[in-house]
């Protein structure tokens, strides 16, 4: 079969090779699925660079979630196994993390319904308790995981500020939901937050930047508001003042998804049930900007890495893929 692989450590435009490889074999409780969709996550960047959390041995094929069939024909989301990733023909993955793909949402929507859109869930609901009528923060509202966490903003009821850099990202922001976009490339976004909030400020902030993205939060974050770190694309991660969060009163949360995995899988399934209820309703949908085919997934990976994208790119089996 066809699969992308990662020999090197690097970017990924220079690290990822086509290639024709040996089918993967299921280990013990893992099944073999064939791969409709696989979308790209900024984490399949540092996959490439060797800076993920989780390092799989030298060659490995990227790829954390796919929409896919299993050998008995149904169509699954999951997040495969390494070194066997998404990017490929064939994956395998834990038999006891595949779910049923929503009917709601084509294979590259099913796709992209869930890492980042378990990470909002997790994040805006079981970490930050987000209740209606409450203001949320997010920042990078145009990419993958940003605009998943503005769409289950407003269907928790909140008013959401989307943060993004640039006119495009800022009309799409709109276009998902966000009630005030501010452009940090030519708006001060503490200045603006403080207006439109009659200088209060948000109840939670949803962070996926780091950097100065995370001073920002901690001068806009309201009395006993909640700040959820998710992750550092800005490359920066923040040292936060904790006298600071004292004298303010708001709290500052971390979010891996991945250890629901092995912490408390039945909440993933539960998780998954939620989304799968917003996306029949239309309450969720996530926005895919490109499919394209799998020869132009390692410039899909790289221009991730680069912060040029909006929403998610999924690349799709087969010569039906259009750019």
């Amino acid at each position: 079969m066809q699969a992308w692989q990662v020999h090197e450590n690097g970017e990924p435009s220079k690290v990822m090779r086509l290639a024709e490889v040996e089918q993967p074999v299921p280990g013990e409780g893992q099944v073999l699925l064939k791969v409709r969709a696989a979308n790209i996550n900024f984490p399949d960047a540092l996959l490439c660079r060797g800076q993920y959390q989780v390092k799989p041995p030298l060659p490995f094929t990227p790829g954390l979630e796919i929409c896919a069939e299993t050998e008995d024909g149904r169509r699954v989301i999951a997040t495969p196994a390494l070194p066997h990733g998404g990017l490929a023909e064939y994956a395998v993955a834990d038999a006891a993390a595949v779910l049923p793909a929503p009917e709601a949402l084509d294979d590259a929507e099913a796709a992209a319904l869930h890492i980042g859109y378990q990470t909002g869930w997790f994040g805006l609901h079981r970490r930050a308790a987000l209740q209606a009528g409450e203001t949320l923060l997010v920042h990078a509202a145009a990419g993958g995981v940003g605009t998943a966490a503005v769409q289950l903003g407003k269907a928790a009821g909140a008013t959401v500020i989307g943060v993004v850099g640039g006119a495009d990202k800022a009309a799409v922001a709109r276009e998902q939901g966000c009630d005030l976009v501010i452009d940090r490339r030519s708006e001060d976004v503490v200045a603006a937050v403080k207006e439109a909030t009659g200088g209060r400020g948000v109840d939670v902030v949803y962070d996926p930047v780091g950097g100065q993205a995370y001073t920002q939060s901690t001068k806009v974050v309201a009395f006993e508001g909640r700040i959820v770190v998710v992750g550092f694309a800005s490359g920066t991660i923040p040292s936060p003042a904790l006298n600071h969060a004292l004298v303010k009163n708001y709290s500052i949360l971390g979010l891996h998804w991945g250890l629901y995995n092995t912490k408390n899988p039945q909440l993933i399934r539960h998780c998954h049930e939620q989304l799968t209820e917003l996306a029949a309703r239309g309450a969720v949908k996530p926005l895919v900007s490109e499919r394209v085919a799998p020869p132009a997934a390692a410039d899909a990976v790289q221009r991730v890495a680069d912060g040029v994208t909006i929403g998610r790119i999924a690349v799709l089996a087969g010569a039906g893929a259009a750019v």
